[in-house]
């Protein structure tokens, strides 16, 4: 393990037991190379207000999970994700599934390019560092679900969304081509995912149902908290805490008329629109033929989807 402890010179407080302190996980790639510049002032603020602290920084992807699981088998159960969505991601699927048997702490310093999860907790008109510092500084923490999705292959767990269709054709274009713009780089993935608009069919029943919905549609959302994209509202009735998915579904929209109502997946009004559906589930069964582009809190996968379950109030977040 290659983690480097970072603290004060001396106090009981900081060098306590391996469960009490934070490891911070710094994905330096993220943000464009921004989170690199910028984590270590960050974290030199958390251990001036006091905060127990280590700290990793990842090299390549897939490294935050390695950490996070080597970590958790020796003890440690306070993770801090310092990056973007994406970070936070692989850190959850370095604890769980074991971490059903035990609380686990998750933190999130906004230093990458969407930082969408984090905006269901921040109060009007606050900077998101800024109040993720203090949130970490302080102790706070809110329970939050988590959300395993079963596939071909295995499992992985999310907290934020995972959808398929258009958002996640728009994701993989985002990762493949436009990341280094940062934000900016969202809208055009938006625009050139409309030139190359595909309708299709994702057979998917939720509780409740008896048949699979096998319509065309233009994307598929499964979202435990209402963002996306930095600033997507697409669930924006969800709810992190509630123990249910928020499904949302658009129907087969041509392309004239996305782009007539693109601003409503901004401001959460495209749920009214005459072609969407939505509603709360506690899971969600899917009948794929094949694997299918995912989007799952950021990261673009292939995945053969067969269920998703929700895990109520399975982590703590600092939020």
């Amino acid at each position: 393990m290659t983690t480097a402890g970072v603290g004060p010179a001396a106090g009981p407080f900081f060098f306590g037991a391996r469960s009490e302190r934070l490891l911070a996980i710094v994905n330096p790639a993220a943000g464009g190379g921004r989170c690199g510049r910028q984590a270590a002032r960050a974290t030199a603020q958390l251990l001036a207000a006091g905060v127990p602290l280590d700290v990793a920084y990842t090299t390549a992807p897939g490294h935050a999970t390695q950490l996070a699981r080597e970590e958790f088998a020796q003890g440690r159960r306070r993770f801090l994700a310092v990056g973007g969505d994406g970070t936070a991601f692989e850190i959850l699927n370095g604890v769980f599934p074991e971490a059903g048997s035990s609380r686990v702490t998750l933190g999130l310093l906004p230093l990458g390019t969407g930082n969408s999860f984090l905006r269901d907790f921040l109060p009007e008109r606050c900077e998101a560092t800024r109040h993720a510092l203090a949130a970490i500084a302080s102790g706070r923490t809110r329970p939050c679900d988590v959300i395993r999705a079963v596939h071909a292959s295995g499992a992985l767990y999310y907290i934020n969304l995972l959808s398929m269709g258009f958002a996640a054709d728009v994701a993989a274009l985002v990762n493949r081509r436009f990341k280094p713009f940062g934000r900016p780089g969202y809208l055009l993935g938006v625009l050139v995912g409309v030139l190359m608009l595909r309708r299709r069919a994702f057979p998917v029943r939720v509780d409740g149902a008896v048949e699979f919905d096998r319509r065309r549609c233009l994307f598929l959302a499964f979202s435990n908290s209402r963002f996306t994209g930095g600033n997507m509202l697409m669930a924006p009735l969800a709810d992190a805490a509630d123990g249910k998915l928020e499904y949302v579904r658009w129907g087969p929209i041509g392309r004239l008329r996305l782009l007539w109502n693109l601003p409503r997946l901004f401001t959460g009004t495209h749920i009214y629109h005459r072609l969407a559906e939505r509603c709360q589930a506690q899971w969600a069964e899917f009948h794929l033929d094949e694997p299918v582009e995912v989007m799952v809190d950021g990261e673009s996968l292939r995945l053969r989807l067969e269920r998703l379950d929700v895990l109520p109030s399975a982590l703590d977040v600092l939020v």
